[in-house]
């Protein structure tokens, strides 16, 4: 993995094909986190006037709820959204952030609780001190949650989807009449073995024959292994159609 610069996270695949990230900065961040906790403030008192109604009964009850509540709220907020909405939260959306696995592979589900129960300790002693400091100096812009999680937060740009004219001579994705397939490839794949995919499509005619059949084939294979479209749509086309198909069918549902 190479990192010439400060502000960037290059990751390199074994094609020898370099994907640059950029990071997000510690001002962003802090502003992305702003807006997730007033969005969990206006929550909580949306909620808090209803707890109140149990006030009536009991005041120990109420007590309790707005408790469990309020903890339940403040990480389960991030939980949720981190694993579910791929490394985005409401703040970070709005500053187009996300959070990524600091290798480029999928965002597993114990790294998004591990950065999150690490936040208290990043609040430390207030206002998020300790965890703004070691973004300040830690080279990939990681707070200490980040970096025992291995993860980073990323500008994420909402990307254009491919026009199927840019990479085929046919619009038609026999993998769309399979729409639970098509979810499960999206599921299994990683971000760099989409790109890696799209652009070999997008270099295809830049290549020597022989290299062409052989890269198309190894890209087809590893997308056979991750997911085994039905028959009908798959055993008549070309490695080369097969991946097309895959990368189509990614980038159609990647936002």
């Amino acid at each position: 993995m190479n990192q010439p610069r400060f502000n960037a996270l290059e990751i390199e695949t074994p094609e020898g094909i370099t994907f640059e990230y950029l990071l997000a900065s510690p001002l962003v961040r802090c502003m992305a986190l702003a807006i997730d906790y007033l969005t969990i403030a206006t929550l909580f008192l949306i909620i808090s006037a209803l707890i109140e109604i149990l006030g009536w009964i009991s005041v120990d009850i109420a007590t309790a709820f707005y408790i469990i509540f309020y903890f339940a709220l403040s990480i389960g907020y991030f939980l949720i959204l981190e694993f579910g909405w791929k490394g985005k939260t409401i703040g970070k959306k709005l500053f187009n952030l996300k959070v990524m696995d600091s290798r480029g592979f999928r965002l597993r589900l114990d790294q998004v609780v591990m950065r999150n129960l690490l936040r208290f300790v990043d609040s430390l002693p207030l206002f998020y001190c300790l965890g703004g400091v070691v973004s300040l100096i830690n080279r990939r812009s990681q707070r200490l949650g980040d970096i025992i999680a291995g993860t980073v937060v990323v500008r994420a740009p909402d990307r254009e989807i491919p026009k199927l004219s840019e990479i085929s001579d046919t619009g038609y994705n026999s993998f769309s009449e399979h729409p639970r397939m098509e979810a499960l490839l999206r599921e299994r794949v990683s971000p760099i073995q989409a790109n890696l995919a799209l652009q070999a499509l997008q270099r295809r005619d830049s290549l020597e024959p022989m290299a062409r059949i052989k890269l198309f084939a190894d890209l087809a294979a590893h997308f056979k292994a991750l997911v085994i479209f039905p028959g009908d749509s798959a055993d008549i086309l070309t490695d080369e159609q097969y991946v097309k198909n895959c990368v189509e069918s990614i980038f159609r549902g990647a936002k």
